[in-house]
């Protein structure tokens, strides 16, 4: 049986990080605006230390841990390194971080410049995360897993904490997957009487889909925009334990869905996001997840690590 956290993890975790993360803002949305029959909260999750949320995991595990004087290590596609590499200068200590030459140049330049040392491996996430354990395996370091483990799941989770507190009519909240940490950490955070979390994923990335095809999380193929935040080949195991216990169907995007998303987000709000960022905010402006009248949707915008501006 996978051992998974509860909302006891998930509380526990607030207090761990209390002092380092940023207790994120909010932003409401009328429903016009996106052609929904809906108030719409924004929960502004990439104005977070390192730009995404990614910060709340990271520092849960080494705060929960004793870090050798070797460091910590993480394979990511970007988001999650820079996360490692600020929370490791955040807590004086060494970060080595593995990523795929896939990844923009602009992210594996934000996790250099927070001082970890960065080794790029040709391919996807699944090949970085190989690259890191085998490198890993001779040294006495902390790994810091993306999305796959319970402090990082417990982490990401507070995100979910927040956002009760600040959105207590919550009908409903929205959230990205790719491995599925943050989305099955806000589920635990809200399992305890607060709002159903729907998972959001790229279709090109769909490895909720694909799990909850299978019974069980399977390899799949990843590419698209979002893949650099959302290319995990595999749903983590424990983010399943979550996700398949609570039943939510996952809701697919496209691409084209994303983009659009992503202007929106530019153009009536002025917030520079990431695909990944957006996604979640897709399934609205795209139609493929429909509220009902006078729900509060809460969307999380997860991550704005970006250069470049909507097309």
């Amino acid at each position: 049986m996978t051992d998974v956290p509860g909302p006891a993890e998930v509380r526990a975790a607030a207090v761990l990080v209390g002092e380092h993360v940023r207790h994120t803002p909010v932003l409401s949305v009328h429903g016009a605006e996106l052609g929904v029959p809906a108030r719409v909260v924004l929960k502004l999750e990439m104005l977070q230390h390192s730009g995404s949320f990614k910060v709340r995991g990271a520092l849960t595990t080494m705060l929960g841990a004793t870090v050798p004087p070797a460091g910590a290590v993480a394979a990511s596609g970007g988001n999650h390194g820079a996360a490692v590499a600020w929370a490791a200068r955040e807590l004086g200590v060494p970060a080595t971080v593995f990523v795929p030459a896939t990844s923009p140049r602009d992210k594996v330049e934000r996790i250099a410049g927070y001082g970890a040392e960065v080794h790029v491996v040709a391919g996807y996430y699944a090949e970085a995360a190989a690259a890191a354990h085998e490198w890993a395996a001779s040294r006495d370091v902390l790994p810091v897993h993306a999305y796959d483990a319970v402090p990082i799941v417990a982490g990401q989770g507070t995100v979910g904490l927040e956002l009760r507190t600040q959105i207590p009519d919550a009908s409903v909240v929205l959230v990205a997957v790719g491995g599925g940490g943050l989305s099955a950490g806000i589920t635990v955070a809200c399992s305890d009487g607060g709002p159903p979390v729907v998972p959001v994923e790229a279709d090109r990335c769909p490895t909720l889909h694909a799990a909850q095809a299978a019974g069980r999380p399977v390899d799949v193929t990843v590419s698209g925009i979002a893949a650099d935040s959302l290319g995990a080949r595999r749903l983590g195991e424990i983010p399943w334990a979550i996700l398949s216990a609570a039943g939510q169907p996952v809701v697919q995007v496209s691409d084209e869905d994303i983009a659009s998303a992503r202007r929106w987000l530019w153009d009536r709000c002025r917030l520079l996001v990431e695909p990944g960022g957006a996604t979640a905010l897709a399934a609205l402006t795209s139609g493929a997840y429909r509220p009902h009248p006078g729900d509060t949707v809460v969307v999380v915008v997860c991550g704005a690590n970006t250069a470049t501006l909507p097309d």
